[in-house]
Order: C-alpha cells, then sequence, then structure tokens
C-alpha cells in the first residue's frame, strides 16, 4: 500500500470519527460482539495460519492466542458500561458550589503495530481495549507472519468499514509510511530497535505513545524452591512457542546448592513434555524464519551445553537447549534469546573472582531452613545492573527472600512460582518499565491506555464566592489561608 493510500484511509478514518458513531456505549459494545462472532467463525483458518506461520498447534494457538482473546472480548463487552461512566472525585472547599469528575474520551484514530510471535492476541487485545474506548483504528500485522496477517485481515474487513477499522500489510515501506503521519496515540509491541524507531516518529507531532518491547526476564530459583513443580514450569514457560515469547523466561539465576538438581530435572521436564526427540514432536513449533533460526544457532556454546542443541535448518526447529556455567560475557547473555535456549548462571558464596558474589553477609539465611541472603543479594544486584526486564519469576518457599526479591527488582510483572500466566488475566495491566516498554492494556488498563481522561469542574451558578476576585485584602486573604491549607 502507498503512502497516499495510506493518508486517504487515515483521512477517512479522521472525518468517520467526526461523525460521533463510535462516542455511544451501544455502538461500542455492537462492534465488539462482532469481531467476537467473527473470530469464533474463523478458528480453523486462524489455526491453519499460525501452524504455517509458527509451527503452533491447535491447543497452543487457542491457549494463547484465540482463547486469551476470546476472554478479552468478553470481560470488556461486561464491564464496558462502568468504564465508560464519569468517576465523581471530592470538591475541595474553595470550590464549593460545584461537582468534579474525570470523564474518558477517545483519542480518536489510533495506529497499532503488532509483532509476529503472537500475531492475533497482539494484535486484536489492543484493537479490542481502543474499540472499546470509542477510537478508530489503523492496525499493522507483522509482515513475518503473512498466513495469520491474511486471515486477521480478513476477519476485520468482514467486521468493520475502513473508515472504522483498516488494516494495512506490508513490511518495511508500510511501516514507515505509516509512521510518516500523524496519528492521536500509537501502540506499538515489538522489538527495542523498532520501538526507539516509533518513539521519534511520534515526537515529531508529540503522539501518545504506548511501547509493549522485552528484554532479559530472569528466572530466580532459591535452595527452597519446590525444585520438580519449578523445572515443570519454568520448562512449560520457556520452551511454549519455541521460546519466541516476550515475557519467556530469558535465564535462570540459581544457588549452586540446587543447580545441579534443578537442571536435571529441566532435562526430564523437557522429555516429559516434548517426547525423547522434540524436532519430531508435532506439537512443537517452529522459529519463525531463517535470519532468527541463525542467529539463534550463533548463541550456542556446545562446551555449556548439557541438554538439547539439536537442530533441523529445513524445519526451522531447535530443540529445548540448556546451558550451563554460563557467565554475562557469554554471547548468549548479550541479547534477549527470544528462542529455545535457557542459560543458568549459579551462585557459589565460595567464587568470589568476579566480584560479583560479594554481598558482606556469605552463607547468611533469612532463617532456619531459608534462603540465602548472599544469593539473594546476588540475584537482585544481577537484575539491577542491567536494563529492567518486561518480566521476573521468583521460585522460592521463604516469604522474605520473595518479599526482598520484589522490592528491590524493577520489572514489569511477574510471577511468584510460577511463569508468564500474568499475562493472562484482563484483571490486571500488563506492561514494562524502562527498556522493556512504557504503558500498558488488558482489562481496564487497555481502556484507559486508550483514552483521554478530561477533569471537569462543573461550577454552581447559584452562588458565587467573591474571594478570588481583586481587590484582594486582609479578610479575603485570611479566608483564602482557611481553605487552602
Amino acid at each position: 500500500m502507498t503512502e497516499q493510500e495510506i493518508r486517504t484511509i487515515l483521512r477517512r478514518q479522521r472525518e468517520y470519527f467526526a461523525t460521533e458513531a463510535t462516542l455511544s456505549r451501544e455502538f461500542r459494545a455492537k462492534q465488539l460482539g462482532k469481531l467476537k462472532a467473527s473470530l469464533q467463525r474463523h478458528e480453523a483458518e486462524l489455526n491453519n495460519a499460525l501452524r504455517q506461520d509458527l509451527g503452533k498447534s491447535r491447543m497452543e494457538s487457542y491457549m494463547c492466542e484465540i482463547g486469551l482473546t476470546l476472554s478479552e472480548l468478553t470481560w470488556m463487552k461486561k464491564h464496558l458500561r462502568g468504564l465508560m461512566r464519569e468517576k465523581r472525585v471530592p470538591t475541595p472547599l474553595s470550590q464549593f458550589a460545584a461537582r468534579s469528575f474525570r470523564s474518558p474520551s477517545p483519542y480518536g484514530t489510533v495506529l497499532i503495530m503488532s509483532p509476529w510471535n503472537y500475531p492475533v492476541l497482539l494484535t486484536l487485545d489492543p484493537l479490542i481495549d481502543a474499540i472499546a474506548a470509542g477510537n478508530t483504528a489503523m492496525v499493522k500485522p507483522s509482515a513475518y507472519a503473512p498466513a495469520t496477517a491474511a486471515v486477521l485481515k480478513d476477519i476485520l474487513e468482514e467486521c468493520f468499514p475502513t473508515e472504522y477499522v483498516a488494516v494495512i500489510t506490508g513490511g518495511r515501506a508500510e511501516n514507515q509510511a505509516l509512521l510518516k503521519q500523524r496519528f492521536d496515540m500509537i501502540f506499538f509491541t515489538g522489538g527495542k530497535t523498532v520501538g526507539r524507531e516509533v518513539l521519534r516518529s511520534a515526537a515529531e507531532y508529540l503522539t501518545p505513545v504506548t511501547l509493549e518491547l522485552g528484554g532479559k526476564s530472569p528466572c530466580i530459583v532459591d535452595a527452597t524452591a519446590k525444585i520438580p513443580l519449578a523445572a515443570r514450569r519454568i520448562v512449560f514457560g520457556k520452551y511454549l512457542n519455541c521460546g519466541q515469547t516476550c515475557v519467556a523466561p530469558d535465564y535462570v539465576l540459581c544457588d549452586v546448592r540446587i543447580r545441579d538438581q534443578l537442571v536435571e530435572t529441566i532435562r526430564a521436564e523437557i522429555t516429559r513434555q516434548f517426547g525423547e526427540n522434540p524436532l519430531k514432536n508435532p506439537d512443537y513449533g517452529k522459529i519463525i524464519n531463517e535470519k532468527h533460526f541463525h542467529r539463534l544457532l550463533g548463541l550456542l556454546d556446545p562446551e555449556k551445553i548439557v541438554c538439547g542443541g539439536q537442530y533441523d535448518e529445513k524445519t526451522l526447529r531447535i530443540a529445548p537447549t540448556v546451558m550451563t556455567d554460563v557467565d554475562w560475557t557469554d554471547a548468549v547473555m548479550g541479547e534477549e534469546i527470544f528462542g529455545p535456549i535457557l542459560p543458568v548462571l549459579t551462585y557459589n558464596t565460595n567464587d568470589t573472582e568476579k566480584g560479583v558474589a560479594r554481598s558482606g553477609c556469605c552463607g547468611e539465611s533469612f532463617g532456619k531452613h531459608a534462603a540465602s541472603k548472599d544469593f539473594v543479594d546476588w540475584a537482585i544486584r544481577c537484575v539491577e545492573e542491567h536494563p529492567h526486564p518486561l518480566a521476573l519469576y521468583v521460585f522460592s518457599e521463604d516469604k522474605k527472600a520473595q518479599r526482598r526479591i520484589l522490592e528491590h527488582c524493577h520489572f514489569g510483572g511477574g510471577c511468584i512460582n510460577d511463569t508468564i500466566i500474568h499475562l493472562a488475566t484482563s484483571a490486571m495491566p500488563f506492561g514494562g518499565v524502562g527498556e522493556s516498554g512504557m504503558g500498558g492494556y488488558h482489562g481496564r488498563t487497555g481502556f484507559e491506555t486508550f483514552s483521554h481522561y478530561r477533569s471537569i469542574v462543573d461550577k454552581k451558578t447559584w452562588m458565587d464566592l467573591p474571594i478570588r476576585y481583586q481587590r484582594y485584602d486582609e479578610k479575603k486573604e485570611k479566608m483564602l489561608r482557611r481553605f487552602l491549607r
């Protein structure tokens, strides 16, 4: 699509928004219902497309894409009336007599740019929030998942006219053409490099932006953790979608006392979940393209692989892999992995050669049968010395250790004794912090993200306090000081 065609669609969307057709609750609810019905009708086509683009099984496609999208639609329709309602706030005595309230207002025409790893969920979830908030939208799916993008285009064109919701397919040229336009709000999900481009482009018009990015999300496992359960949940979260998940555990920080047990249990759990030969498992996905496949191979260190490492270039599959004896100088720790490779970094209180292990409390614990304070301090330092991650996971039975990690680490969201499930509820916001993103969405937060909240004072006309008006005198000042203190 050419830049001129994009400009034409944008102009039509502005004109349509100006008619105020999107403002009523009835209209918004109807559009959400149409989208839900269409999504259900096209489920089989979406399954086939996700299989083609990412090798996803039908179960995984529904669990992580279609089902979660339907859940967001259901939540939003149920709560739409309350979300649109004006929120009364207290009025100070100095503004007597008046009524004060906050009123949500749609931004107008928004741009939604989505990634390839969860192309249904991460395209439609923000669109649901934008529709619920009363906006028109241009949607740009990723060119790396062309089959899914094509089905999404069919679904959205079936539901909505282009002056309301338009789908722009294509690659870099279309992205650049879109970013040259003046939108009222931009929502982007993807990598940091493109995220910076989006932010620079938005700055030209001072356009509000929400960025959902990524980062190296740590998984901290202390000596009190229930190892079998921890291994099962780490394997699930890490190797889902072949590790191509923005909140997947990127690496493990573990106490040397449980390292061998944890690694061996993870190895056994990989076999239990994916079979003796994961490359032949029909429910195990694939790497999105050759470029990412070869990038991941470049992160493998054969001398440090203790599990997996096999790959098939024809099918773009890499077996679930675990690497040990890893440190921060290894290539695998230099960037977000975004693939089925799990490095394990180990803390040993006796190993102080690199200086990172010193905390001044060697071997000290939070209590009897508790996590090593030394280990916890080291884990916190590892997290905080690097860019803030999108997610953080703590496996521990020690409440004090859990609390200390949560209080001292900066991250977008996470779990205690589990992985990735925090993004699966509309009742909680999802988003990053620092380099892992800005802003959030899902449920109420999603509605608020795509809304501008106007602060309004409805001042009554039957009374008018003279205190604020000139001429000023001591009596007025005395009264003012009684009101404002």
